[in-house]
């Protein structure tokens, strides 16, 4: 039930590591939900699209009539957070995307797929993340997209030593480049429980 003390927070189970989300958020109190169709979307308070390929799950989402239903519930204000594939599926401009292939919207950036090369060009770092506190992010990037313009509406959440940013929010939407789930920080996840919580009452 939407506004109960335990969020239903969908996870959107076409492709990537949807089941590595689901076990964080579940760690975090949350009734997790695998979304695949319409109606599984219609019963969550917050969504998680996961990292993957962003062009294979525009594709299905599509096939499987979630886009214009996920269009939808983004522009409701329903909290999402992407990461990595799940950025390019929030940004409302992609830069490099392959022919035919079309975002959900939401979030005011500019982003470039595969940006820093491909799997071998995958790579770890710490992050400042001011909104999570002062201890660093560790953060993990895995054939990673980068926003190279952040619209007036978005706000940079964190960037790169070199300045190119990682991490985005714009009201209840939030976006990040690296894949929170498999290191074991879970705060990003908590800083999105809260946008869920607060929608949900």
């Amino acid at each position: 039930m939407a506004g109960s003390s335990k969020p239903h927070v969908g996870v959107l189970a076409l492709q990537g590591d949807f089941r590595e989300h689901a076990l964080v958020l579940r760690e975090l109190g949350a009734d997790v939900i695998h979304v695949r169709r319409p109606e599984e979307l219609a019963a969550v308070d917050g969504l998680v699209l996961p990292g993957g390929e962003s062009s294979v799950q525009d594709k299905l989402s599509r096939t499987f009539g979630l886009a214009e239903p996920l269009k939808q519930a983004i522009a409701s204000g329903l909290p999402v957070y992407g990461t990595c594939a799940g950025l390019i599926l929030l940004a409302d401009r992609i830069l490099d995307g392959i022919t035919g292939q079309q975002t959900l919207g939401g979030l005011d950036v500019s982003v470039r797929r595969n940006a820093f090369g491909s799997q071998l060009d995958s790579f770890e770092t710490d992050l400042d993340v001011p909104a999570l506190g002062d201890e660093p992010v560790h953060a993990v990037f895995i054939r990673a997209p980068v926003v190279e313009k952040v619209g007036p509406q978005a706000t940079r959440l964190a960037s790169l030593d070199d300045g190119q940013v990682v991490a985005v929010e714009q009201g209840n939407l939030l976006g990040t480049a690296f894949h929170p789930e498999v290191t074991g920080d879970i705060r990003f996840h908590a800083y999105f429980l809260d946008k869920v919580r607060a929608h949900a009452h």
